[in-house]
């Protein structure tokens, strides 16, 4: 399958979509109450699963196009600039999944009736008090956190190849309109 030189607006659309709901899960999840035992989720944790929910999907659906619609890495690039880019992409998608599932598996574990922006049951992927469950819950936050450092990662990177090197790496991502300006 040819590779792409640039993303494109699909892709694009993907990657903004996801970064804007990444961005409202976090505030949402730092500003939400502390979860107590026994304690039934409220709004802002019905928000916080449904944002998740949305965002898992997007990201397989993301996947599943990067896989059919592979983008060749910027060839002005040395081979560990492109290797470190190849691997903080994969690892991103990897946090993103791992993330949203503990999540998940969590809130399952927790017994909680999940309906999606309160519209649309969603499946309990455990029974209450699982233990396994449980685990995978503890995951949750450590996981919050390295995908945060991900992003971190990801985004010093795309600013030092736009204000040091100067060159299009960064480019390749943004909407057409703002290439243009």
């Amino acid at each position: 399958m040819p590779r792409e030189l640039r993303y494109g607006s699909v892709a694009k659309w993907f990657h903004w979509v996801i970064v804007g709901l990444l961005v409202t899960q976090y505030l949402v999840g730092w500003l939400m109450p502390d979860i107590h035992r026994g304690m039934l989720p409220g709004t802002p944790m019905m928000v916080h699963i449904s944002v998740g929910v949305l965002i898992l999907a997007l990201t397989a659906a993301r996947f599943a196009w990067r896989i059919t619609h592979p983008i060749a890495p910027e060839s002005s690039l040395p081979a560990w600039q492109r290797l470190s880019s190849e691997a903080i992409h994969w690892l991103l998608y990897l946090a993103v999944f791992a993330t949203t599932l503990t999540g998940w598996f969590f809130a399952s574990m927790r017994g909680w009736s999940i309906r999606l922006f309160g519209l649309i049951d969603l499946p309990m992927l455990t029974g209450a008090d699982s233990p396994i469950a449980r685990t995978l819950g503890r995951w949750h936050e450590t996981l919050e956190w390295t995908l945060l450092v991900l992003v971190g990662l990801h985004v010093a990177a795309a600013l030092v190849h736009l204000f040091i090197y100067r060159d299009r790496v960064m480019a390749r991502m943004l909407p057409s309109t703002l290439m243009k300006a």
